[in-house]
């Protein structure tokens, strides 16, 4: 801060998220105020207390690109969206009608915190139908989008300076998550060559006595890399020998193409150690639908209760009876009929990248994600996904903004139709070509 013309002063180094009225940016950093407008001390001090929390903590970058394609498009633009991770199917009609006819009869008021026993029963019933475990109702929160569950989690267990372990790349929210409740997340590298699965070896070196959880996702979100059954009896091995909890994230658990998906649930000794996250987005395509679950050890469980009174309350009751409908039976040819059709994307999407220049694609076994390597290509994954998007009209993301591990890599969404991505993976071989006639 230093005396300027006029009656201002001139502050350097400030950085804010929205600029006070009265500040005038000259440059980086650098910001005119004059006198009378100048904030006291204590106001100065609360801005920076905001600044500093919020920067610690991250942001999901598909909304980010598909905010900069809708500009794109405002403007006259054609974009073909293989950023965003939602089925572009309808929900099934019969869990539209449970809905329906779940208003009518009027759940349309506040539910326990931890959601409708009916709900929750019907939770434990799937669990049991799907993975042969037992769990009380009692143990299943319900929750408005399952994001909540990686919160209260972290919330719920870390404290500060506890070291959490997160997949790299990995979905972005677990290591906010982690900032955000003190903790200091680990990155473990999943890597290509291991068929984007953590090693375990690796995973032992970046166990410590500050390690109080592991974030695990399978099928995994961005690789689209299944965890093996004996993957997860390592992991359950070592939580069970170094007392940690695993945070299991299973919501593309049904969208499996090649063998069983299996969770650490099943593994002997972990339900008491265990955190199932799942929800109705992916599988039944209920994005919009926000409804999550939460499986836990029951004092986890009423804990995370409490993290729903002092947040949203409740999930809306009508989407936890539409839940009982969407976890029924009478869904799974649905749910099988769009897994089929992923499959059929996933196999042309894969052939496709294949055939571009510079870019080579692993076949995922889940999810509906692929991750091509582009480092043939001799261009930075940043650099290429904005040329994708501004110059060809293709929303897809860079790979390391999913962490450090995914460098050299692009994510795209194969939540889209057939012709959809075929348009896409032409509009990306242009762009290639026209970089490489630049070069």
């Amino acid at each position: 801060m230093r005396l300027g013309a006029g009656g201002l002063l001139l502050l350097t180094g400030w950085s804010f998220n929205k600029v006070p009225t009265g500040f005038v940016p000259t440059q980086d950093k650098q910001y005119l105020v004059a006198f009378a407008q100048l904030p006291d001390a204590a106001s100065l001090d609360r801005t920076e207390a905001v600044i500093r929390r919020m920067s610690e903590i991250g942001t999901e970058t598909a909304f980010e690109v598909l905010a900069k394609a809708r500009k794109l498009e405002a403007q006259g633009r054609n974009v073909v969206h293989l950023e965003i991770g939602e089925p572009d199917f309808p929900t099934p009609p019969n869990i539209v009608e449970a809905a329906e006819r779940a208003l009518r009869d009027g759940f349309t008021h506040y539910t326990p915190a931890g959601g409708l026993m009916p709900a929750r029963q019907a939770v434990a019933d799937w669990i049991r139908r799907w993975y042969e475990v037992e769990v009380k109702p009692e143990q299943v929160v319900m929750v408005p989008g399952s994001k909540n569950v990686l919160l209260f989690t972290m919330l719920a267990l870390v404290e500060q300076g506890d070291e959490v372990i997160v997949p790299d790349p990995g979905y972005a929210i677990y290591g906010s998550a982690a900032t955000l409740a003190g903790g200091t997340p680990v990155g473990i590298p999943l890597r290509e060559r291991n068929d984007f699965r953590l090693d375990i070896e690796e995973l032992k070196s970046k166990i410590t006595p500050k390690t109080k959880l592991l974030v695990i996702n399978s099928p995994q979100n961005p690789t689209g890399g299944v965890l093996s059954t004996r993957d997860l009896e390592q992991i359950a091995e070592l939580a069970m020998r170094h007392d940690f909890y695993v945070l299991t994230d299973e919501v593309y658990g049904q969208i499996t193409y090649d063998g069983q998906h299996a969770s650490i649930m099943t593994v002997p000794g972990m339900l008491d150690r265990t955190i199932y996250s799942d929800g109705l987005s992916k599988a039944y395509a209920m994005c919009g639908w926000r409804l999550g679950f939460a499986v836990a050890p029951l004092p986890l469980a009423q804990k995370f209760e409490t993290l729903m009174i002092n947040s949203s309350s409740c999930a809306a009751a009508f989407t936890q009876m539409a839940a009982i409908e969407a976890l029924s039976a009478r869904s799974d040819a649905a749910v099988q009929a769009m897994v089929g059709e992923f499959k059929r994307r996933r196999d042309l999407v894969v052939d496709r990248l294949n055939a571009l220049p510079g870019i080579s694609c692993h076949k995922p076994l889940g999810a509906f994600y692929v991750f091509p390597n582009i480092t043939q290509t001799g261009l930075d994954e940043r650099v290429l996904a904005d040329r994708m998007l501004n110059e060809g009209g293709v929303a897809l993301l860079a790979g390391s903004t999913f962490g450090p591990s995914g460098k050299g890599y692009l994510r795209l969404s194969y939540a889209n139709s057939i012709d959809q991505i075929e348009e896409g993976v032409k509009r990306m071989k242009g762009v290639l070509e026209k970089t490489a006639a630049r070069a």
